[in-house]
């Protein structure tokens, strides 16, 4: 019942944030803040209290992950704080399906973002900074798209 009830905002919102990535290369906080007071209003009246409760901490171990990963330069802070609001979304059970999601997202997304930087089909976003950075991938896409696709699912079972 839960993502029934989140998907269609957080849907809206992982759009806002591959767009925005893609055009940017940044994920405004207003995006996390945003997918953040969704989890914490849907969440506390769609799951039971001990589960949503449990899900912080979802939050907390991604959140930390992802700093590590960004002092260190591996993702950018945008990405981490996006992938760390995610964290609360997906229960426990679901890690390993939605980290399946998220690599085959990343290979599809990288794969086309380059083709189509390539092609004529960059012009019709020929400002975007993501065509420029060629050592950067806005991995605003792949998170976005990993969240609806997982919210879709788990909606549908």
């Amino acid at each position: 019942m839960f993502a029934l009830w989140v998907l269609p905002l957080a849907t809206l919102i992982s759009l806002w944030v591959a767009w925005s990535d893609l055009a940017r290369m940044k994920i405004p906080n207003k995006a996390v803040l945003a997918l953040m007071a969704l989890f914490i209003v849907v969440g506390l009246l769609t799951l039971p209290l001990e589960a949503y409760l449990w899900r912080y901490a979802h939050f907390a171990i991604v959140l930390a992950i992802g700093f590590l990963m960004t002092i260190t330069g591996i993702v950018g802070a945008g990405d981490a704080k996006f992938a760390a609001a995610m964290a609360p979304f997906v229960a426990t059970t679901d890690g390993t399906s939605v980290a399946a999601i998220f690599a085959v997202t990343t290979i599809i997304a990288f794969v086309l973002h380059r083709l189509a930087r390539i092609s004529p089909l960059r012009t019709l976003a020929p400002h975007w900074e993501s065509w420029e950075r060629t050592r950067d991938f806005p991995m605003g896409l792949p998170l976005g798209v990993t969240l609806i696709i997982y919210l879709v699912r788990t909606a549908l079972l």
